[in-house]
């Protein structure tokens, strides 16, 4: 059965929309846990958009099952993790335009991507790095020394007529199988929501999948512990 990392940033946005107290993130993120998530999500953006030092430092904390560290892969970042010590760190490309994050990191332009992983890894941290779902990707990931991957799947997810979803979806079918191959552990995010997660139905090859924003979505509506009870009943369904 796959996992569900429920990703608080959201939260944080809403809190920053006011520069206020609350929402507060790790309520939510407590309460996440308590519906079923099997990790919590976060990105410290260097811009401090959304998440804050704060809220990284507290849910390390009080985090029951296991905290994932999304960053971009500078040295102050890897000094901040070194310090936090998630149970995973997820390396992702990041610019101060996006709205949020666009894309896979291209590891043949961030070809030194091996030292971060190097210095987290020599620190007992495990490293995935986000990428988009095309082989030369994975192959070097692999080659740099990940211990799993993140498959965009902002694509799929975005596809518009049934042509090009079926054709964004099977590459992430290939990669996540060529990434088991590889013997990579194999996470899945970005775009996923109540309705695109029943698609990957009998993929067997995602550990786990990262959702944020439809899940805070829902939460709005309907409250934090039912949005993750739901898309938990989902996974496990898949």
């Amino acid at each position: 059965m796959a996992g569900l990392a429920v990703n608080i940033d959201h939260i944080a946005t809403l809190r920053e929309a006011r520069k206020a107290k609350y929402p507060d993130p790790i309520a939510a993120a407590v309460i996440a846990e308590l519906a079923g998530a099997d990790g919590i999500v976060c990105h410290l953006r260097e811009d401090r958009r959304h998440v804050q030092d704060r809220d990284v430092r507290l849910l390390r904390k009080v985090i029951q099952s296991k905290l994932i560290l999304e960053m971009a892969a500078t040295s102050e970042m890897v000094g901040i993790a070194l310090d936090v010590r998630p149970e995973l760190v997820t390396l992702v490309p990041e610019t101060r335009e996006e709205v949020t994050t666009e894309g896979g990191m291209d590891l043949i332009v961030h070809n030194n991507i091996g030292e971060t992983i190097g210095a987290l890894q020599n620190n007992g941290i495990p490293v995935s790095i986000f990428i988009d779902p095309e082989p030369e990707q994975i192959k070097l990931a692999h080659q740099a020394g990940a211990n799993m991957i993140e498959i965009h799947t902002g694509v799929f997810c975005e596809a518009t007529g049934n042509a090009k979803r079926r054709q964004a979806f099977a590459k992430i079918v290939d990669a996540a199988k060529l990434a088991k191959k590889l013997k990579l552990g194999v996470n899945a995010g970005h775009g996923l929501c109540y309705q695109t997660i029943k698609a990957f139905t009998g993929l067997s090859e995602i550990d786990e999948f990262s959702i944020g924003h439809s899940i805070v979505s829902r939460a709005a509506l309907v409250g934090m512990d039912r949005a993750v009870r739901e898309m938990r009943d989902l996974i496990n369904h898949l």
